[in-house]
């Protein structure tokens, strides 16, 4: 063996012995100390007893694994001896393995620590002191300066604890000496003075860790038992007292501080109170003597004596806060290493709630900062009621999602929306759940927690009174403008509301078609008002609250006949009159029949959707923030259907709104480089077109006012004039919508804002640019208006061109007195035997295209084209037929034109030229597009003329006809 330690370091030799001999004193502590206090008995009966029971059996486990670590550190070793040629010195496990060797050493140290602090050695020396002292002789060959006589309490606890300190010691002298002694390049120098300098921290950790037991074990004698049996735990280490750096607490006026390694303790009396340091915050003092701490429910001012004590108390206060959060105690200790950080003013942990208040027992999963709930968390209350959303300053603040169950067994609320300061304030969506469907769906805006601003109430469709209201709120009641549909009664009313009342001018619409107009109060009409039937029907005069007629009024008749005189009905006996009846008036003209039009008037254009004009108008106003986005313009969602169904009523289908503020600033620089005509009108098709950017979100919301309306029951003709200029007014505000957002690009960027428009070329962009693209979204519901308006027109005209088709081309042409010089005969492609008297559909047949595709078009602009190109297209037939360049005058081109509709064959052409009419561009007023307008529609009139709808066709024509 000399051989072979002269060819290693002598230290390594000095190790070996090291190991060997502390490996040989563990072996004895377990046999002698350990496992006798591990046999003391049967188990304790009381809870303070198990738990040193269990104490002790961990310093067991942990002593035991120390010891395997020794010896397998000691089997390096010796093979290192051995073979010093082929085993390196970096292959010992202490160098090796340090951070392993040196985390079993602290892990016996907490265990042993644990155990002190409870007097777990002392109580389980009582239990055999006999036994004890009979191994006190065989103990002081284990210890130094262990008298014959005293308790084996704190005999046990030397045992336990100086020959690891006497071994740490010896490693650490050892591994400096063999850092000295190897040379500066030696591969395995960088290991020894890192193990050196971790077994030199563990020195001052043990040091530290059986001071802070031993003051934490002293308290306990200190305080009275209630407090003791309280406060009493093997986790405690005692960090700070009052009683040694005095400090007064306001507003609390504590007798007692105790700064523990996990908490902090006010005493009062027999009362503490204890605060978790992961939840508590320091907010340093402006005077030399005081700081704040601050806690989820509690504020205090520690106050010392001289700044001396504020700087200790504010500095252990500190530092134990930031070990807390870090699980684990400093290593090195405070001192040895570098200067740590502050604690982090922002966590994530979990606390309930007790002060009384509305978060009295409730429980907040998530971020804090400074002591409030910041950023994303959870509230949870034992009732169910429960809150997963954004907090700011310890309110709801931002999109959060809340669920309040009801009285009702498995029915609750849920909202999800956005909140302001605790309140619901902005977009959102309400909906009333149960275990297997939703009755309510709500989706709209909310100030102060109560429905304020724009929203969609919805029943659902299977409960007994199913409803839906699309309008204006205010304080958590509809009022202003809105529409209610009665899906039991089958009526619609469309107009003013107060009080969750039907209250003001209104139209009353029915599943019948009847439509009922005047005041109302109260939900009921009063006074003086009008009713239109189907048939066009009108009755001017009062009505009871259930809208049946009575007291005096004119009913005028289809036929024109009228009836004036008082009305009355009773239960069973229908309706009652005596009057004066006029049979001697004309049938009235179709378009002043036409001109009777609900609501025109009665509820401006301009104020009925000012609740959603109006947040559009105020997130531009604030410069179009990203993080307000979704709570000014609303967020996509599922259909009310598809909410319905969905049972994860904790998730809301949204753009992510981390995404918002990028979304708004790629939005307003793609409409910079958009504003030369042609771009900006592809810029302006697909904003409208797409969900997520704040012009479609506009007009689908827009869209969804105008279905509400005047879909469904709404579809009714005396509602024409209402929905015509309601859809004009939607264009002028998405038209300023753009604008506002062009101020905004601009401005961001730092460009001179342009000038306010004036109204000539604001009207020719709304209809020249915006009402195009946008009309295609109402059309269906738009063109229906219009076909029920002129629904008789439409009938006679169709009568007409049927009879008309009976028509060959050329019988056509004579019975329209075309000239026939201006008959296209060469345009005819006859077969054999086939005569110019029998070909039908051929003439004109180019022209004839040209026309059709007017319905192929929501455009106005487009449908007047496509007029100019069929009337280009008659005057190139008849200039190839005279063999020049011709123009038509009118004579000659209304019967031609009157041939090229009759074999276009448009269905619903009345609805065609008049909703043409009222969307084109006014800038056509008085033009060729108005001109051949004008034309188109003479064309349509003079189809339905009685000689066109009458007129019989000869039995059969003479055969020698050369036509």
């Amino acid at each position: 063996m000399s051989d072979t330690l002269a060819m290693c370091y002598p230290e390594e030799g000095a190790l070996l012995r090291l190991e060997e001999v502390f490996s040989a004193t563990l072996a004895r502590i377990n046999s002698l100390v350990l496992q006798p206090l591990l046999s003391a008995g049967p188990e304790p009966p009381d809870a303070h007893g198990r738990e040193c029971l269990q104490l002790l059996q961990q310093l067991h486990r942990s002593s035991q694994q120390l010891w395997e670590v020794m010896e397998e550190s000691l089997h390096s070793l010796q093979e290192r001896l051995r073979h010093p040629d082929s085993v390196g010195l970096e292959t010992l496990l202490l160098l090796r393995g340090a951070d392993h060797v040196l985390q079993v050493h602290m892990e016996y140290i907490e265990s042993y620590t644990s155990c002190m602090v409870v007097q777990a050695f002392r109580k389980a020396a009582k239990r055999r002191s006999e036994y004890w002292r009979g191994q006190r002789k065989v103990l002081r060959q284990l210890l130094l300066d262990v008298s014959s006589e005293g308790a084996m309490g704190p005999v046990l606890v030397q045992a336990l604890h100086q020959p690891l300190a006497r071994h740490v010691q010896q490693y650490v002298l050892l591994l400096l000496s063999l850092g000295d002694t190897i040379e500066e390049h030696h591969p395995a120098r960088e290991l020894v003075v890192h193990t050196a300098t971790l077994f030199g921290n563990l020195q001052s950790f043990m040091r530290q860790a059986l001071d802070q037991a031993v003051a934490t074990q002293a308290l306990w004698a200190t305080l009275s038992s209630r407090l003791r049996d309280v406060l009493c735990s093997p986790a405690h280490r005692l960090l700070q007292d009052s009683q040694d750096v005095a400090v007064m607490v306001s507003p609390l006026r504590a007798e007692r501080v105790l700064l523990f390694d996990d908490a902090l303790v006010l005493l009062q009396g027999h009362h503490a109170h204890t605060f978790d340091l992961k939840l508590v915050w320091v907010d340093p003092g402006q005077d030399g003597c005081t700081f704040q701490v601050l806690t989820p429910e509690e504020e205090f001012s520690f106050c010392a004596k001289d700044p001396q004590g504020q700087v200790v108390w504010q500095w252990k206060v500190t530092q134990a806060v930031r070990q807390a959060l870090r699980g684990k105690k400093d290593f090195p200790v405070l001192g040895a290493g570098p200067e740590p950080p502050e604690p982090p003013a922002c966590r994530c942990l979990a606390y309930t709630f007790h002060v009384e208040g509305r978060l009295c027992q409730a429980t907040y999963e998530g971020e804090w900062c400074q002591g409030r709930p910041h950023g994303k968390g959870t509230l949870k209350w034992p009732d169910g009621q429960n809150h997963v959303g954004n907090f700011c300053q310890g309110l709801e603040h931002g999109f959060g999602i809340r669920l309040v169950p009801q009285a009702t067994e498995d029915k609750f609320d849920c909202y999800k929306c956005h909140w302001r300061e605790g309140s619901m304030c902005g977009y959102g969506i309400f909906l009333t759940l149960s275990r297997y469907s939703t009755n309510e769906v709500y989706k709209g805006y909310f100030q102060a927690g109560l429905r304020h601003g724009f929203g969609v109430l919805e029943g659902a469709p299977h409960t007994p009174l199913p409803y839906k209201y699309t309008g204006h709120w205010e304080r958590g009641q509809r009022s202003g403008y809105g529409i209610g549909e009665d899906g039991d009664r089958g009526e619609r009313y469309i107009g003013m509301w107060q009080a969750d009342q039907r209250h003001g001018l209104g139209v009353v619409v029915t599943q019948a078609g009847v439509c009922y107009q005047g005041f109302f109060q109260a939900d009921k009409m009063v006074g003086p008002g009008v009713l239109l039937s189907e048939d066009d029907s009108l009755y001017e005069g009062t009505f009871t609250r259930d809208l049946s007629l009575v007291g005096k009024g004119k009913v005028t008749f289809p036929n024109g006949f009228t009836l004036e005189g008082s009305f009355s009905s009773g239960a069973g006996s229908g309706l009652q009159t005596q009057g004066v009846l006029d049979t001697a008036a004309l049938p009235p003209d179709p378009s002043s029949t036409r001109k009777r039009q609900l609501g025109l008037g009665a509820f401006p254009v301009g104020s009925r959707w000012q609740g959603v004009y109006g947040p559009f108008r105020d997130f531009v106003r604030a410069g179009c923030p990203g993080d307000l986005q979704e709570a000014l313009l609303g967020f996509h969602t599922q259909s009310s259907r598809m909410l319905r169904k969905s049972q994860e009523y904790l998730c809301c289908e949204r753009a992510h709104p981390e995404d918002s503020r990028d979304s708004i600033e790629d939005i307003l620089e793609e409409l910079l480089r958009h504003r030369e005509p042609e771009a900006l009108q592809q810029y302006l098709r697909k904003a409208l077109s797409n969900s997520l950017h704040p012009l479609g979100k506009l007009l689908r919301t827009l869209l969804l006012t105008f279905q509400a309306t005047y879909s469904g029951i709404g579809a009714n003709k005396h509602l024409q004039g209402l929905a015509q200029e309601e859809v004009k007014q939607h264009a002028q505000e998405l038209w300023a919508a753009y604008r506002g957002l062009l101020q905004v690009a601009l401005q961001r960027k730092g460009q001179a804002l342009e000038e306010e428009e004036e109204a000539e070329t604001s009207d020719l962009q709304v209809h020249g640019l915006v009402l195009p693209l946008m009309l295609s979204s109402f059309y269906p519901e738009l063109f229906t208006l219009y076909l029920l308006l002129h629904e008789r027109e439409d009938s006679l005209y169709s009568q007409g061109i049927t009879n008309l088709s009976f028509f060959p081309d050329t019988k056509l042409l004579e019975f329209l007195d075309v000239q026939k010089h201006l008959w296209p005969l060469k345009d005819l492609t006859l077969t054999t035997n086939q005569r110019h008297s029998l070909v039908r559909d051929k003439c004109f047949l180019s022209a004839t295209e040209c026309l059709q595709k007017i319905i192929t078009t929501v455009d106005p602009r487009e449908k007047l084209e496509a007029l100019e190109r069929t009337y280009g297209e008659i005057e190139a037939t008849v200039s190839r037929v005279l063999g020049r360049e011709h123009k038509l005058p009118m004579d000659d081109l209304l019967p031609l034109l009157i041939y090229v509709v009759s074999r276009a064959r448009i269905q619903h052409l009345g609805a065609e030229i008049h909703l043409i009419r009222d969307m084109m561009d006014p800038m056509n007023t008085g033009g060729l597009y108005d001109f051949l307008l004008t034309a188109l529609e003479s064309c349509y009139e003079h189809i339905q003329k009685e000689d066109m709808r009458l007129h019989h066709l000869p039995s059969r024509w003479d055969s020698r006809d050369p036509w």
